[in-house]
């Protein structure tokens, strides 16, 4: 029994799990190809793509990874509840925004950080931070600063900068995630169907109502919203943004498994690990590919191929093995043909760059010196990316 054999025989039946961080025992794979349909039909022109291939992606992603996620609740309401138009100094607006979803007798709220530079010519454009760390990163007093939402270099660069806690809209945790949000659509006391959304797809569903608020806000350009999320974020951002082609940019930094990554490769965490360690983030149909990659109709690949002929950015770190930073460079480089058939720039790179030297196309990469982590040099090379895609 081979090393990844080993690993995946000792995730299935609860063993000390190993994984795999050697190039030599990635097994063969064979990706499935974006540009031919399930009956074996070849996508041809760009028209192909966005009416016949793109929604059968999307629904192989729907049914086996993510689940289905319900479309808007019947209305949504936002209340500034404060707006300071002297935060950090004088250089920005602070809105800190309620946004409130109604859906049948079921109601759910969420609060959405908002700073808008007070310098620049409005509407501007916004990155929104899918924040899954603790609400001290993302803090509206600014009395505590984190690289990990570095505000003021934003606002400096002259675009907005938002940000909402994934677990108001859905707890990450086993037991809870279907109490909020999720609860205006579904009993939390029901079992859940194979193919019924998971924490992920909420807090892509979140997203939304978000972007639902920035189409109200006339300082912010809702047409020119980045989505950025790290880590589980990161894979949330991916599949928010595919769900919802209104983000202009969608960014996934270090998502790994789930997220960037190739599935199949078995590096770092695998599917049967993931869905061991957290079984709410995916529907439930996704297990039945635990140690069985290859059976999967879709990889990673074809997710960031969603996005087109929107932006999409993939970063890693150097030394975060766990989310397999090459198998997060081979999902950007291999949705290249997707690109290309639509008209726009494929990743222009052939093998992964150097650390601190970005690459960028329509889909752009970076791996940077460090481990797991959303950083300011991660922002900077966001920011570069979002003002060429901006024409800022």
């Amino acid at each position: 029994m081979g090393f990844n054999a080993i690993a995946t025989a000792a995730a299935l039946f609860g063993l000390a799990f190993t994984p795999n961080y050697d190039e030599d025992q990635v097994p063969d794979y064979t990706l499935p190809d974006p540009l031919v349909m399930e009956n074996g039909d070849t996508v041809e022109s760009a028209e192909d793509w966005f009416e016949r291939r793109r929604p059968e992606v999307l629904g192989l992603f729907r049914e086996h990874v993510y689940g289905h996620r319900p479309g808007p609740p019947e209305s949504v309401e936002f209340d500034v509840v404060e707006e300071d138009p002297e935060a950090m100094e004088g250089a920005a607006t602070l809105k800190r925004v309620n946004i409130r979803s109604l859906h049948g007798e079921g109601e759910h709220a969420f609060e959405l950080i908002l700073f808008i530079p007070n310098d620049a010519p409005e509407p501007v454009p916004a990155f929104m931070l899918m924040n899954n760390r603790g609400p001290e990163n993302t803090d509206p007093t600014r009395e505590e600063l984190s690289g990990f939402w570095p505000a003021e270099d934003v606002i400096e660069r002259g675009y907005a900068v938002a940000a909402f806690q994934v677990s108001d809209v859905a707890p990450d945790s086993a037991g809870s995630f279907r109490e909020a949000a999720m609860s205006l659509f579904e009993d939390p006391e029901e079992d859940r169907t194979p193919n019924g959304w998971g924490a992920l797809a909420a807090w892509g569903w979140g997203a939304s109502r978000a972007m639902d608020y920035f189409e109200t806000d006339g300082a912010v350009d809702a047409s020119r919203i980045a989505l950025l999320g790290h880590s589980r974020g990161g894979k949330a951002s991916l599949w928010g943004g595919a769900e919802d082609e209104r983000f202009a940019i969608v960014i996934s930094n270090n998502s790994g498994c789930g997220g960037a990554a190739i599935s199949r490769r078995r590096f770092g965490e695998t599917v049967a690990r993931i869905n061991e360690n957290f079984p709410h983030w995916f529907c439930l149909n996704f297990r039945e590919y635990d140690g069985r990659e290859n059976a999967l109709p879709v990889d990673q690949h074809m997710l960031v191929a969603l996005m087109a002929p929107r932006p999409v950015y993939v970063a890693s770190a150097e030394d975060d093995g766990w989310a397999d930073p090459r198998g997060e460079f081979l999902a950007a480089y291999h949705a290249g043909p997707v690109f290309s058939l639509v008209g726009e720039t494929p990743l222009p790179a052939d093998d992964m760059p150097e650390p601190g030297e970005p690459a960028h196309g329509t889909v752009g990469y970076h791996i940077r010196e460090g481990g797991h982590n959303l950083t300011p040099e991660d922002w900077g090379y966001y920011m570069d990316f979002a003002d060429t895609h901006f024409g800022r």
